[in-house]
């Protein structure tokens, strides 16, 4: 076995002092400078999303047809179920009938196999991107 010379072990002993510097020269603090408006921002977001004004919802499209048939249909949905929101949106030339705002199509699923007994014409429609 070679025995190492004194130079070799001086420069071996300087490589690992330098390393060692580096790595505890890797130490340091980090501060974060944000504007105050970004948790009320955060908060606003997270309350649009609750409301589903923000993002994927789901409806269920009860009714697609004239205005007069289409209040007929919001009132007797109104009258049977209380639980989801509903409204008639026009779209030229006809009008639809929407309820509920369900964040995922699980919900929508479960809700429309409760319609569908008093409304065989349901469906989920694809949701739109707000």
């Amino acid at each position: 076995m070679r025995i190492l010379k004194i130079k070799d072990c001086f420069f071996i002993c300087l490589f690992l002092f330098g390393m060692q510097q580096i790595a505890v020269a890797q130490t340091g603090k980090v501060s974060i400078q944000q504007d105050a408006n970004i948790p009320n921002l955060l908060e606003m977001k997270s309350e649009m999303t609750k409301d589903g004004k923000f993002g994927e919802r789901y409806k269920i499209q009860l009714y697609y047809g004239d205005n007069n048939s289409a209040s007929d249909v919001i009132k007797r949905f109104r009258s049977l179920y209380s639980e989801w929101p509903s409204q008639i949106i026009y779209e030229t030339p006809n009008y639809k009938v929407w309820i509920g705002n369900f964040r995922n199509r699980l919900e929508a699923d479960r809700a429309l196999m409760k319609v569908k007994g008093d409304f065989p014409s349901a469906f989920i429609p694809k949701p739109q991107r707000s």
